[in-house]
């Protein structure tokens, strides 16, 4: 996938890596399609409703020049709404990736400054909230019991 995405390793959630370790071989690519389809969920919605960053602060809202700019329907991140739908998941080995192919994408998450558009402030969605991170260890958890069960 190109465009933008972020790495986040899921590694801290020692209770559920013992779990994971005891499955080893296990094949696990639809845990980590339901996981990158949940998270790409979820990125959606702070780009659509929630405005604000992983960790819940708000984006830093439109210049009083561009605004003026905007139609009836505009909101931050969502203008045409193509990065909402390109955002995406894609399964490769043990690994999800979570992002955007589009090229701008990148200048909403981090900002104009690394492409010399120093205005522009970095709105980040790419990334997990503590709830994200809950969610994503409810969905482990139910999955390595199921798992074990069998």
């Amino acid at each position: 996938m190109s465009g933008t995405a972020i790495q986040v390793e899921v590694a801290g959630i020692e209770r559920l890596q013992a779990k994971l370790r005891r499955m080893a071989g296990t094949d696990m690519h639809g845990l980590l399609d339901a996981l990158g389809g949940m998270v790409a969920a979820q990125t959606q919605q702070r780009i659509a409703k929630d405005k604000t960053s992983p960790d819940g602060k708000p984006w830093a809202p439109w210049s009083e020049r561009y605004r003026h700019s905007r139609h009836v329907g505009h909101s931050l991140l969502m203008g045409e709404i193509h990065l909402l739908q390109s955002i995406q998941h894609l399964v490769s080995g043990h690994q999800v990736q979570i992002g955007s192919n589009l090229v701008y994408a990148a200048i909403h998450q981090f900002g104009g400054a690394a492409v010399g558009k120093p205005g522009l402030p970095a709105r980040p969605y790419l990334g997990l909230s503590d709830k994200d991170l809950a969610d994503i260890e409810q969905i482990v958890d139910n999955w390595a019991e199921k798992m074990l069960r069998a």
